[in-house]
């Protein structure tokens, strides 16, 4: 594992290490790891039933108003002052004083509509059809027990900056970054981190990765329309159905041969639907799937190049096609300096083999609007019991997190918000953590 650099976090450097000022002169903190196990012993048991709460009272997306006001109540009972977003979920909170860098640490608050599959832990979801099978739950734990130690730094003064923690809804539908953006969210903000559970992984591992890691996610939905007739003079009208396959065959692969291939750029169809009898050519049919690219160029451009393919087959068989073409998510671009931030923050809070490779996911995830505007990283965080059995994976009925993860995630955040504000202002940084091939 990379040992720390520059980024170290102030108070957890070697006993030998030189006591460096902060801005403006301001003296760093020093015995910061045990003020953290300390906060940690009073508030674990805390934050785990807080999680439990969470998981008992799922909430999809724009619905979040409990987990909204269970959020608000804990921070002011904190004394901070949470803004709760304009359509009535979600909310962000600063903390610390405005000079200085501003450091964002976000969490998404939604569920997902499954049902709970789980049997025997008594925090199942009770709201049928509902559950946090993706740890937004866990997320907004963390976030929260971060920005609550970091409360307890700001008000002994050693804060160097402004941590604003971003309670984000609906990730799942998406559009919740949007909204936390329109809001003023991550005005002024100079870095946005965030972490994300990850059953591969065991507890006590944070996955790291520079570059693309997560995709581009959007949907498409295609309609092609002809004149209709029989199956026995297909000369005599449009044969929709054998053009219809023609787009749903041939579109993947001239999209993929108009971009950089390593982009992974790719249509996968997921409804196609054409009449109703054998022996009916039809008037209509329609294609659905998601288009998904590790590149932000390539996302761009995306629906402009599959209008312009689609065009072209559809006039080759006679039919009209139309394409709707729906924006989802942008790409996840983690920036190399915020990786190296999460990274020398990490080696001063978990095992020396605590950090470990990442590989791209071609998965969706919003927290890419962020990063389209201002530097970050996404992290994975181990939540898989070392040694059990089994695949796991998200968006499960039966997914659950190894609970120990909470003190771990807590413990990066605020160890990566305090990096960054002290360390800031470091140029990017060359080296990337090297990931597996594309999962």
């Amino acid at each position: 594992m990379t040992q720390p650099g520059p980024g170290v976090m102030p108070g957890l450097e070697p006993p030998t290490a030189p006591g460096p000022h902060g801005p403006e002169g301001s003296e760093r903190p020093a015995a910061l790891r045990p003020q953290l196990e300390v906060f940690l012993a009073r508030h674990e048991e805390e934050l785990v039933a807080f999680r439990r709460d969470l998981h008992m009272h799922p909430e999809l997306g724009y619905n979040e108003h409990r987990t909204t006001a269970r959020i608000a109540e804990r921070l002011r009972l904190a004394g901070l002052e949470p803004r709760i977003l304009p359509k009535g979920t979600g909310l962000f909170c600063d903390i610390g004083p405005g000079d200085g860098p501003t450091i964002a640490l976000r969490a998404d608050i939604d569920a997902l509509p499954l049902q709970d599959e789980k049997e025997d832990v008594p925090y199942r979801s009770t709201v049928p059809g509902v559950a946090h099978a993706c740890g937004h739950d866990a997320h907004t734990t963390m976030v929260l027990g971060a920005g609550l130690f970091l409360a307890q730094q700001a008000e002994a003064g050693l804060l160097p900056g402004r941590v604003r923690l971003l309670f984000q809804p609906a990730e799942e539908t998406p559009g919740g970054a949007l909204d936390v953006m329109a809001a003023g969210g991550i005005a002024g903000v100079d870095r946005a981190f965030a972490l994300h559970c990850d059953p591969r992984i065991e507890v006590g591992e944070l996955g790291l990765r520079s570059g693309p890691i997560t995709a581009a996610c959007d949907k498409v939905y295609v309609k092609v329309t002809g004149p209709g007739g029989h199956t026995a003079r297909p000369h005599l009208t449009a044969d929709l159905v054998y053009a219809l396959a023609k787009i749903v065959t041939e579109l993947p692969a001239a999209l993929s041969r108009r971009v950089d291939p390593r982009s992974s750029l790719s249509l996968v169809w997921g409804r196609v639907s054409a009449g109703s009898v054998a022996n009916a050519i039809p008037d209509d049919g329609v294609a659905e799937g998601t288009v998904r690219c590790l590149d932000d160029e390539a996302w761009h451009r995306a629906p402009e190049m599959m209008k312009a393919l689609l065009q072209s087959v559809a006039a080759a068989y006679d039919v009209e096609a139309s394409l709707e073409y729906v924006r989802g998510v942008p790409p996840t671009v983690n920036e190399a300096a915020s990786v190296q931030m999460f990274r020398d923050a990490a080696a001063q809070v978990l095992e020396p083999e605590g950090v470990v490779p990442t590989p791209q996911s071609l998965g969706g995830e919003d927290f890419g609007w962020y990063l389209e505007s201002i530097p970050g990283a996404l992290a994975r965080l181990g939540v898989r019991t070392p040694g059990s059995p089994g695949e796991y994976d998200l968006h499960r009925g039966d997914f659950d997190v190894d609970e120990r993860c909470i003190p771990v995630g807590v413990r990066v955040l605020a160890a990566t918000a305090l990096t960054a504000l002290w360390d800031g202002a470091r140029p990017a940084d060359p080296e990337t953590v090297e990931g597996a091939t594309l999962a």
